[in-house]
């Protein structure tokens, strides 16, 4: 089953006025969609907007793997909870486990917008330590592994007319950062996402240069 979800079927969140844009592809905040809370593990999978000098203020998340991919610009991180502080710049993957409960801030404190794709995944087992780590310049199709939620994230960067082969696992979820792409016959392109169950021996084929983040999930 491929399940195609567009990017014009996401909701509107986040805080205009404070420069903070968001698109939400699952229930999420006050919003609620009982037949869209999550898939698999994947809890949510926000695309990021932040203007100059706007960001999120120190908040809590427990309970949580937070997997965020930076699009373009520079996002500044800082947790309290571990006491990290970084800068996060495209190619690179950040995760912060949150563990029983960690504080963190998310920010943009360069001079030119800042954009980027968070996922949440929910842990295998709950509470622990939390854990924080961020992995510098990700070759493309180097596979990234996140323990604590049984799940890889694939970020593949396929030139026009390449194919990309899909993993042959129970689920998977794809998320297209950009470029137009090909997946069984769908059209996808920049914020459209696809949650697939149960096939096997697909492949994406780039119309043009892309980018896509490919999760790996259990069963």
């Amino acid at each position: 089953m491929i399940d195609v979800r567009r990017a014009a079927d996401r909701y509107a969140g986040g805080d205009p006025d404070a420069g903070i844009t968001t698109r939400h592809a699952f229930s999420f905040g006050s919003f609620y969609d009982p037949d869209n809370i999550r898939f698999g593990p994947v809890l949510a999978c926000n695309e990021e907007l932040l203007a100059p000098g706007s960001g999120f203020d120190e908040h809590p998340h427990s309970h949580t793997e937070i997997v965020t991919w930076v699009v373009e610009g520079e996002l500044t991180h800082r947790d309290s909870t571990t006491g990290h502080t970084a800068a996060v710049r495209p190619g690179d993957v950040q995760r912060l486990g949150s563990g029983s409960g960690a504080r963190h801030v998310e920010r943009n404190d360069a001079g030119r917008p800042l954009r980027f794709v968070q996922m949440w995944l929910a842990p295998l087992a709950a509470g622990g330590e939390p854990s924080y780590e961020v992995v510098r310049d990700l070759a493309d199709g180097t596979p990234y592994e996140v323990p604590a939620a049984g799940a890889v994230l694939h970020v593949r960067r396929p030139g026009a007319g390449e194919r990309v082969p899909v993993p042959d696992a129970e689920r998977v979820y794809l998320h297209v950062v950009h470029g137009d792409l090909r997946l069984d016959g769908a059209e996808l392109g920049p914020g459209d996402s696809a949650r697939i169950t149960g096939e096997k021996g697909l492949e994406i084929t780039a119309g043009s240069p892309g980018e896509l983040l490919i999760w790996e999930l259990p069963a």
